[in-house]
Protein backbone atom coordinates (compact mmCIF):
# COMPACT_ATOMS: atom_id res chain seq x y z
CA UNK A 1 0.00 0.00 0.00
CA UNK A 2 1.50 3.27 -1.02
CA UNK A 3 1.42 5.70 1.47
CA UNK A 4 1.23 9.81 1.53
CA UNK A 5 4.93 11.71 1.93
CA UNK A 6 5.42 13.86 4.66
CA UNK A 7 6.17 16.51 1.69
CA UNK A 8 2.87 15.99 0.71
CA UNK A 9 1.15 16.84 3.54
CA UNK A 10 3.26 19.44 4.27
CA UNK A 11 1.94 20.76 0.58
CA UNK A 12 -1.61 19.96 1.61
CA UNK A 13 -1.56 21.76 5.30
CA UNK A 14 -0.02 25.15 3.39
CA UNK A 15 -2.46 25.18 0.26
CA UNK A 16 -5.21 24.70 2.56
CA UNK A 17 -4.36 27.14 5.13
CA UNK A 18 -3.67 29.81 2.33
CA UNK A 19 -6.15 28.97 -0.22
CA UNK A 20 -3.61 29.89 -2.52
CA UNK A 21 -0.57 27.69 -4.84
CA UNK A 22 1.98 30.15 -5.18
CA UNK A 23 2.28 31.63 -1.55
CA UNK A 24 1.86 28.01 -0.39
CA UNK A 25 4.85 26.97 -2.70
CA UNK A 26 7.01 29.85 -0.79
CA UNK A 27 6.46 29.07 2.25
CA UNK A 28 7.33 25.46 1.82
CA UNK A 29 10.41 26.52 -0.34
CA UNK A 30 9.31 24.89 -3.98
CA UNK A 31 8.39 25.95 -7.41
CA UNK A 32 4.53 26.15 -7.72
CA UNK A 33 4.79 23.63 -10.26
CA UNK A 34 6.52 21.26 -7.75
CA UNK A 35 3.96 21.68 -5.04
CA UNK A 36 0.59 21.40 -7.40
CA UNK A 37 2.74 18.30 -8.81
CA UNK A 38 3.22 16.80 -4.98
CA UNK A 39 -0.78 17.45 -4.51
CA UNK A 40 -2.30 15.89 -7.60
CA UNK A 41 0.38 12.74 -6.12
CA UNK A 42 -1.33 12.84 -3.28
CA UNK A 43 -4.76 12.77 -4.69
CA UNK A 44 -3.68 9.89 -6.45
CA UNK A 45 -2.12 7.69 -3.77
CA UNK A 46 -5.47 8.44 -2.03
CA UNK A 47 -8.02 8.31 -4.86
CA UNK A 48 -10.02 11.06 -3.72
CA UNK A 49 -10.11 14.87 -5.02
CA UNK A 50 -8.69 16.99 -1.72
CA UNK A 51 -8.59 20.35 -3.86
CA UNK A 52 -11.41 22.22 -6.22
CA UNK A 53 -9.06 24.41 -8.39
CA UNK A 54 -10.30 27.12 -10.47
CA UNK A 55 -7.80 30.15 -12.27
CA UNK A 56 -8.66 32.45 -9.32
CA UNK A 57 -8.72 30.52 -6.26
CA UNK A 58 -8.38 27.24 -4.76
CA UNK A 59 -11.06 25.47 -2.57
CA UNK A 60 -10.35 22.72 -0.33
CA UNK A 61 -12.72 20.04 -0.39
CA UNK A 62 -14.35 18.53 2.82
CA UNK A 63 -12.48 15.64 2.48
CA UNK A 64 -9.27 17.87 2.12
CA UNK A 65 -9.86 20.35 5.19
CA UNK A 66 -10.57 16.69 7.11
CA UNK A 67 -7.14 15.42 5.72
CA UNK A 68 -5.27 18.52 6.28
CA UNK A 69 -6.03 18.92 10.30
CA UNK A 70 -4.70 15.69 10.42
CA UNK A 71 -2.21 16.24 8.15
CA UNK A 72 -1.24 19.05 10.69
CA UNK A 73 -1.32 16.53 13.78
CA UNK A 74 0.96 14.19 11.96
CA UNK A 75 3.72 17.06 11.28
CA UNK A 76 3.66 18.18 15.07
CA UNK A 77 4.34 14.66 15.91
CA UNK A 78 7.21 14.61 13.02
CA UNK A 79 8.58 17.64 14.51
CA UNK A 80 8.70 16.06 18.57
CA UNK A 81 10.62 12.92 16.84
CA UNK A 82 13.13 15.50 15.37
CA UNK A 83 13.58 17.27 18.63
CA UNK A 84 14.09 14.95 20.94
CA UNK A 85 16.58 12.76 18.84
CA UNK A 86 18.53 16.36 18.72
CA UNK A 87 18.11 16.14 22.31
CA UNK A 88 19.47 13.04 22.56
CA UNK A 89 22.92 14.52 20.47
CA UNK A 90 23.69 16.82 23.75
CA UNK A 91 25.37 15.00 26.46
CA UNK A 92 23.21 15.13 29.61
CA UNK A 93 20.03 16.60 28.40
CA UNK A 94 16.35 15.54 28.51
CA UNK A 95 14.95 13.76 30.44
CA UNK A 96 16.83 10.72 32.64
CA UNK A 97 14.60 8.36 34.35
CA UNK A 98 16.99 7.90 37.54
CA UNK A 99 16.14 5.55 40.89
CA UNK A 100 17.85 6.21 44.08
CA UNK A 101 17.63 4.07 47.68
CA UNK A 102 16.48 5.37 50.69
CA UNK A 103 19.71 5.48 52.49
CA UNK A 104 21.33 7.27 49.77
CA UNK A 105 18.94 9.65 48.76
CA UNK A 106 18.03 12.70 51.23
CA UNK A 107 21.85 12.73 52.00
CA UNK A 108 23.16 12.73 48.40
CA UNK A 109 20.44 14.57 46.07
CA UNK A 110 20.94 18.19 48.60
CA UNK A 111 24.54 17.80 47.75
CA UNK A 112 24.53 17.37 44.36
CA UNK A 113 21.62 18.18 42.49
CA UNK A 114 22.18 21.89 42.53
CA UNK A 115 25.74 21.42 41.07
CA UNK A 116 23.90 19.18 38.55
CA UNK A 117 21.11 21.33 37.69
CA UNK A 118 23.87 24.50 36.87
CA UNK A 119 26.26 22.06 34.99
CA UNK A 120 23.58 20.37 32.77
CA UNK A 121 20.64 22.95 32.25
CA UNK A 122 19.17 20.90 29.87
CA UNK A 123 18.77 17.61 31.92
CA UNK A 124 15.73 17.02 33.13
CA UNK A 125 16.16 14.58 36.20
CA UNK A 126 13.08 11.96 37.06
CA UNK A 127 13.76 10.64 40.29
CA UNK A 128 12.06 7.36 42.08
CA UNK A 129 13.18 6.52 45.61
CA UNK A 130 12.70 2.33 46.62
CA UNK A 131 14.91 -0.12 47.68
CA UNK A 132 17.66 -1.70 45.57
CA UNK A 133 15.86 -5.09 45.07
CA UNK A 134 13.02 -2.94 43.50
CA UNK A 135 15.05 -0.77 41.84
CA UNK A 136 16.74 -3.49 40.00
CA UNK A 137 13.54 -4.56 38.77
CA UNK A 138 12.41 -1.72 37.11
CA UNK A 139 15.97 -1.21 35.87
CA UNK A 140 15.42 -4.77 34.05
CA UNK A 141 11.76 -3.65 33.14
CA UNK A 142 13.02 -0.39 31.46
CA UNK A 143 11.40 2.16 33.85
CA UNK A 144 15.01 3.46 35.60
CA UNK A 145 17.38 4.31 33.14
CA UNK A 146 19.81 4.73 36.16
CA UNK A 147 19.77 4.52 39.51
CA UNK A 148 22.26 5.16 42.78
CA UNK A 149 22.52 1.81 44.54
CA UNK A 150 25.55 1.05 47.42
CA UNK A 151 27.77 -2.05 46.60
CA UNK A 152 28.35 -4.31 46.89
CA UNK A 153 25.34 -6.14 46.43
CA UNK A 154 24.60 -8.72 44.11
CA UNK A 155 23.47 -7.09 40.36
CA UNK A 156 23.52 -9.72 38.17
CA UNK A 157 24.27 -8.69 34.45
CA UNK A 158 23.80 -4.87 35.29
CA UNK A 159 26.82 -2.64 34.73
CA UNK A 160 28.20 -0.16 37.56
CA UNK A 161 30.71 2.79 37.97
CA UNK A 162 31.89 3.74 42.10
CA UNK A 163 31.44 7.52 42.35
CA UNK A 164 32.26 8.20 46.13
CA UNK A 165 33.45 5.32 48.58
CA UNK A 166 31.77 5.90 52.22
CA UNK A 167 31.90 4.65 56.10
CA UNK A 168 29.87 4.37 58.54
CA UNK A 169 29.37 5.83 62.03
CA UNK A 170 28.00 4.52 64.85
CA UNK A 171 25.16 6.82 66.85
CA UNK A 172 24.96 7.09 70.38
CA UNK A 173 22.65 8.42 72.71
CA UNK A 174 24.18 11.67 74.16
CA UNK A 175 24.42 10.17 77.90
CA UNK A 176 25.53 6.83 76.61
CA UNK A 177 28.62 5.64 78.32
CA UNK A 178 30.24 5.05 74.49
CA UNK A 179 29.43 8.15 73.49
CA UNK A 180 32.73 9.80 73.31
CA UNK A 181 36.01 8.89 72.24
CA UNK A 182 37.57 8.68 68.64
CA UNK A 183 36.85 5.45 66.44
CA UNK A 184 35.25 2.50 67.97
CA UNK A 185 35.55 -1.04 67.16
CA UNK A 186 32.71 -3.06 66.99
CA UNK A 187 33.76 -5.71 69.29
CA UNK A 188 33.10 -2.51 72.07
CA UNK A 189 30.19 -2.07 70.60
CA UNK A 190 26.60 -3.50 73.05
CA UNK A 191 25.45 -6.14 70.24
CA UNK A 192 21.79 -6.00 72.39
CA UNK A 193 21.18 -2.08 72.20
CA UNK A 194 21.32 -2.14 68.44
CA UNK A 195 19.11 -0.63 65.96
CA UNK A 196 19.16 -1.41 62.84
CA UNK A 197 17.24 -1.38 59.33
CA UNK A 198 14.95 -4.37 58.42
CA UNK A 199 15.70 -7.03 56.21
CA UNK A 200 15.46 -5.30 52.25
CA UNK A 201 18.00 -2.39 52.99
CA UNK A 202 21.60 -2.38 51.55
CA UNK A 203 22.89 -0.38 54.49
CA UNK A 204 21.75 -3.27 57.20
CA UNK A 205 24.13 -5.62 55.19
CA UNK A 206 26.68 -3.15 54.57
CA UNK A 207 27.01 -2.01 58.13
CA UNK A 208 26.97 -5.74 59.80
CA UNK A 209 29.44 -7.04 56.59
CA UNK A 210 31.77 -4.12 57.60
CA UNK A 211 31.68 -5.05 61.63
CA UNK A 212 32.02 -8.71 60.95
CA UNK A 213 28.17 -9.01 62.95
CA UNK A 214 26.11 -11.27 60.57
CA UNK A 215 25.04 -13.39 63.30
CA UNK A 216 23.12 -10.56 64.41
CA UNK A 217 20.84 -10.52 61.47
CA UNK A 218 18.02 -11.65 63.97
CA UNK A 219 18.57 -10.49 67.36
CA UNK A 220 18.84 -6.74 66.64
CA UNK A 221 17.37 -5.16 69.73
CA UNK A 222 15.27 -2.80 67.05
CA UNK A 223 14.60 -3.44 63.26
CA UNK A 224 13.58 0.15 61.83
CA UNK A 225 11.70 1.13 58.14
CA UNK A 226 13.86 3.78 57.86
CA UNK A 227 17.21 5.82 59.31
CA UNK A 228 14.88 8.75 60.59
CA UNK A 229 13.01 6.08 62.82
CA UNK A 230 16.22 4.64 64.06
CA UNK A 231 17.43 8.23 64.89
CA UNK A 232 14.87 9.47 66.93
CA UNK A 233 15.09 5.70 68.95
CA UNK A 234 18.42 6.74 69.20
CA UNK A 235 17.57 10.18 71.00
CA UNK A 236 14.99 8.72 73.15
CA UNK A 237 18.27 6.44 75.04
CA UNK A 238 16.83 3.33 72.93
CA UNK A 239 19.87 2.13 71.55
CA UNK A 240 22.71 2.75 69.17
CA UNK A 241 23.06 2.38 65.11
CA UNK A 242 25.07 2.87 62.37
CA UNK A 243 24.72 6.05 60.07
CA UNK A 244 26.73 6.61 56.70
CA UNK A 245 29.28 9.51 57.20
CA UNK A 246 26.77 11.77 54.36
CA UNK A 247 23.73 11.25 56.77
CA UNK A 248 26.11 12.75 59.92
CA UNK A 249 26.97 15.82 57.95
CA UNK A 250 23.64 17.03 57.95
CA UNK A 251 22.12 19.98 59.74
CA UNK A 252 19.29 17.52 61.30
CA UNK A 253 22.02 15.10 62.86
CA UNK A 254 23.87 17.88 63.93
CA UNK A 255 20.82 19.54 66.02
CA UNK A 256 19.90 15.80 66.92
CA UNK A 257 20.65 15.02 70.86
CA UNK A 258 23.22 12.21 69.30
CA UNK A 259 27.22 11.76 69.48
CA UNK A 260 28.86 10.12 66.55
CA UNK A 261 31.79 7.92 66.82
CA UNK A 262 33.53 7.15 63.53
CA UNK A 263 33.34 3.05 63.21
CA UNK A 264 37.36 1.64 63.42
CA UNK A 265 36.86 -1.05 60.84
CA UNK A 266 38.62 -0.68 57.63
CA UNK A 267 36.84 0.93 55.02
CA UNK A 268 34.96 2.22 52.61
CA UNK A 269 32.37 0.25 54.54
CA UNK A 270 30.12 0.97 51.10
CA UNK A 271 30.38 2.46 47.97
CA UNK A 272 27.99 4.57 45.76
CA UNK A 273 27.55 3.59 42.54
CA UNK A 274 25.18 4.37 39.42
CA UNK A 275 23.76 1.09 37.84
CA UNK A 276 22.81 0.79 34.33
CA UNK A 277 21.70 -1.98 31.88
CA UNK A 278 24.72 -3.15 28.91
CA UNK A 279 22.34 -2.54 26.43
CA UNK A 280 21.29 0.94 27.18
CA UNK A 281 22.45 3.65 24.24
CA UNK A 282 23.42 6.80 26.83
CA UNK A 283 26.67 4.96 28.93
CA UNK A 284 28.90 7.87 27.98
CA UNK A 285 26.79 9.98 29.75
CA UNK A 286 26.30 8.66 32.99
CA UNK A 287 30.33 8.90 33.40
CA UNK A 288 29.58 12.11 33.00
CA UNK A 289 27.28 12.35 35.51
CA UNK A 290 29.44 9.91 37.62
CA UNK A 291 32.28 12.30 37.36
CA UNK A 292 30.07 15.58 38.30
CA UNK A 293 28.74 13.69 41.47
CA UNK A 294 32.21 12.77 42.45
CA UNK A 295 33.47 16.43 42.17
CA UNK A 296 30.71 17.57 44.09
CA UNK A 297 31.45 15.74 46.79
CA UNK A 298 35.11 15.98 46.46
CA UNK A 299 35.77 12.57 45.87
CA UNK A 300 37.20 11.04 42.54
CA UNK A 301 35.77 8.45 40.35
CA UNK A 302 36.96 4.98 41.70
CA UNK A 303 36.69 2.66 38.70
CA UNK A 304 35.65 2.89 34.32
CA UNK A 305 33.94 -0.13 32.77
CA UNK A 306 35.50 -0.68 29.52
CA UNK A 307 32.68 -0.17 27.83
CA UNK A 308 32.95 3.63 28.50
CA UNK A 309 36.47 3.53 27.35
Amino acid sequence: MNLPTLRQLQYLVAVVELRHFGQAAERCFVTQSTLSTGIQELEHTLGSQLLERTKRKVIPTQLGKTLAQRAQHILGLTTELVEISREGQHLLSGKLYLGVIPTIGPFLLPKVLPGIRERFPQLELMLVEDQSARLLDRLHAGELDTAIMAMPYDIGNLQHLVFKGENFCVAFPREHALSQGGPVTAAELPGNELLLLEEGHCLRDHALAACHLDGLRGSAAFQGTSLYTLIQMVVGGQGITFLPEMAVDTELMQQAEISFRALAEKGPHRQLSLIWRPSWHRKQELYLLAEAMAELLDGDIQDQPESLL
